[in-house]
């Protein structure tokens, strides 16, 4: 039964981001993204492409279109590159702008490579490695682009994709061994601080990985945030590296108004409480996660560091 499974699973034979006859039809019709075109063909009428910027766009199932012809998938190797080239060339740009396209860019095709996994049925070392860089690049992005209008960034539909990946992420850790995977074990616990289903599974990880130091944090930090204990969550915060503070900052309002409420009873204890007060700068939850406040008190997150790391 195994063996008829894996007869008749779809393998990609496309070679490249794009599928030639995408490529040729979306020319034609001048729907090249600009970031897709051929330099020094932009202003004219019908930009050319530049094939090998050109990405195969996300498209939704239709009834009578079939999309699992081999020439239009692209295999796991192809779809790696796909992803680095997005990553690194696009996503981590310093010249692309504004970032809110480059966001819908790069989260488009992103979709796409997911969609031509799913139909191929990728597994192993490269599914990993595509869902890693996906996830890094989502957790990111809801950091970066939280103070956009709806118009141009919408929250729920980033979350949604960032838990599916999660999601399908940790599956494939349950088979085999990867190096990355107490790093993103733990950014799934911060991202979900607060979610029973997210504690169970991680209380349910062998202990080798729950007692790595990244995880040791990620527990504390989620105790914390689970007691209520806004101060305690301040001092171990200052040891989350850049993505993983990321993940905590959409539980910041939360924390901003715990800590609102304790405000007023440690400013009337004794001196000791309030030097230590002062020394922990709690004052910083109390500006709106929108302006960037927590992130510029922290100095690891003074200046941007490359975080789409393989």
């Amino acid at each position: 039964m195994e063996g008829s499974d894996t007869k008749h699973i779809l393998r990609g034979v496309c070679l490249s981001m794009c599928p030639i006859r995408e490529l040729q039809d979306r020319e034609a019709q001048n729907l090249l993204h600009r970031f897709e075109v051929l330099s020094g063909t932009e202003l004219e009428r019908w930009p050319r492409a530049d094939p090998p910027g050109v990405v195969k766009e996300y498209a939704r199932p239709a009834a009578g279109k079939d999309s699992t012809r081999p020439s239009d998938l692209r295999p796991p190797a192809v779809l790696l590159k796909t992803v680095f080239y997005l990553v690194d060339n696009i996503a981590a740009s310093p010249t692309l702008r504004p970032w809110t396209e480059v966001y819908d860019f790069v989260f488009d095709r992103l979709r796409s490579v997911r969609q031509d996994m799913i139909i191929q049925r990728v597994s192993g070392a490269d599914c990993v490695a595509v869902l890693e860089r996906t996830v890094r690049f989502l957790i990111y992005a809801s950091y970066r682009l939280c103070g956009e209008p709806l118009r141009l960034y919408d929250p729920r539909i980033n979350d949604t994709h960032l838990q599916e990946s999660l999601s399908w992420l940790l599956e494939c850790y349950t088979s085999g061994k990867h190096p990355n995977q107490e790093e993103f074990q733990a950014l799934g616990l911060l991202y979900n601080l607060g979610s029973s289903r997210a504690t169970q599974h991680t209380m349910e990880l062998p202990e080798r990985i729950r007692s790595s130091p990244v995880m040791h944090l990620a527990l504390s930090v989620s105790r914390a945030f689970m007691e209520r204990n806004p101060v305690q969550l301040l001092r171990l915060a200052h040891s989350l590296d850049f993505l993983q503070s990321c993940a905590l900052h959409r539980h910041l309002e939360t924390c901003r108004r715990e800590a609102a409420d304790l405000q007023p009873s440690m400013q009337s204890s004794s001196i000791q409480c309030l030097c230590s007060f002062a020394h922990l700068n709690l004052s910083f939850l109390l500006a709106s996660p929108r302006d960037g406040f927590f992130f510029a008190t922290l100095p690891f997150l003074t200046t941007h560091v490359k975080i789409f790391k393989p």
